[in-house]
């Protein structure tokens, strides 16, 4: 395959991906917190413990408006933040009980949702579905 054709169905696929995710998560984060509160969560969520610094280049936020939505999630109780125990100087952040709890609802609306988009597919198609994503986070985004 011709290496632009290969990147022109991966800017493609990837533009996908987004108007998917904002579809599937429009509705599944809660009244009290902000979208980018909700990305942050998500992104701590199937990550954590993170850095500050790394939510920050992950969501492409400056980090002092990563400081802020992180000091805002500590202030609704949803995460917590730890000092290394090597290096006093860095935190890491993770979900409190609280935290966990609204993101476990979050992603059981999700689930839901990519449920219903795949309702109609083969076993076989789930098959390809699951190694395809398996050979993408392999490969491309790993």
């Amino acid at each position: 395959m011709d290496n632009s054709v290969l990147f022109s169905k991966c800017v493609s696929f990837i533009t996908s991906v987004h108007r998917v995710t904002h579809e599937l998560t429009k509705n599944s984060k809660s009244g009290s917190i902000t979208p980018i509160q909700y990305k942050i969560l998500e992104y701590i969520t199937v990550s954590q413990p993170v850095t500050p610094s790394e939510i920050s280049d992950c969501q492409n936020i400056s980090m002092p408006n990563t400081s802020r939505e992180l000091k805002k999630l500590s202030e609704k109780n949803l995460i917590e933040k730890m000092s290394d125990p090597a290096d006093r100087r860095k935190q890491f952040i993770r979900l409190t009980v609280e935290g966990e709890a609204m993101m476990s609802e979050s992603f059981k609306s999700l689930e839901s949702l990519l449920l219903s988009r795949i309702q109609n597919a083969s076993k076989e198609d789930l098959r390809d579905i699951e190694h395809a994503m398996e050979i993408l986070q392999t490969k491309v985004f790993y």
